[in-house]
């Protein structure tokens, strides 16, 4: 599967592992990828219990040893040209039907894609990784919005499902697995989901996806079994 060259992205599965800080153990990998003092920070997946400027000022706060600014789109007057200028994108978790939804109300969503073909270096964790895919179709997210489309910034020829779980042997849970809701998908849509296990990030550069972290992930075709993916070069 073919990825425009010009793309830059750090799509990572969740911004905090257990036992550890918000970003803590991507940082370093973050730095180096965005190459960049400023960064622009989208903070529109965030429902309730945090406000922009403090889901702003969260990223900042992890960021602030390594020397690099920190502003949120929010406070923009014109956020297209804050998009425009941008040196280095970050979209966070959240819920990923209210990210889109505030993405297509505010009519960013073509300035984004417009942007990251330019080479703009783009990270997202949770529901700014889901919206790399072609659609949102395989979020983990409860739809408690509705956005005019389905379809993300298609970075990538597949589907993301973050924060992707095995199942517990040792569960009495008796509904459905990740596996087993992906396989619906399935039944409907023809693109590959990746499932991204916590602590485990796509880097795709020059055409490139490479798989990093400790851990494996999970790819689904429709009509085929899953298979695991090693840490390093992703070939279909």
């Amino acid at each position: 599967m073919n990825v425009n060259p010009a793309y830059k992205l750090l799509v990572v599965s969740t911004s905090t592992i257990y036992g550890s800080e918000f970003l803590a153990y991507i940082k370093q990998d973050f730095v180096e990828f965005i190459q960049s003092d400023e960064l622009l920070f989208i903070p529109f997946a965030r429902p309730s219990g945090i406000s922009f400027d403090d889901y702003t000022a969260k990223v900042q706060n992890a960021l602030k040893d390594k020397g690099i600014t920190v502003r949120g789109l929010h406070e923009f007057h014109n956020m297209k040209k804050a998009i425009q200028d941008a040196k280095a994108i970050f979209i966070g978790g959240g819920n990923t039907f209210l990210l889109l939804k505030t993405l297509y109300d505010l009519d960013l969503v073509q300035q984004l894609r417009v942007q990251v073909a330019k080479g703009i270096p783009y990270v997202g964790t949770s529901a700014g990784s889901n919206l790399t895919g072609l659609t949102i179709g395989t979020t983990n997210d409860m739809p408690i919005v509705y956005p005019p489309s389905f379809d993300a910034l298609g970075f990538l020829p597949f589907n993301i499902n973050p924060h992707y779980l095995d199942p517990d042997p040792n569960s009495t849970h008796k509904g459905e697995t990740r596996e087993t809701r992906i396989q619906e998908f399935h039944q409907f849509n023809a693109q590959p989901v990746i499932g991204l296990r916590e602590g485990s990030w796509l880097y795709v550069n020059d055409g490139n996806i490479v798989l990093q972290g400790d851990l494996t992930a999970r790819l689904f075709k429709a009509g085929l079994e899953p298979v695991e993916l090693a840490p390093g070069l992703i070939n279909f």
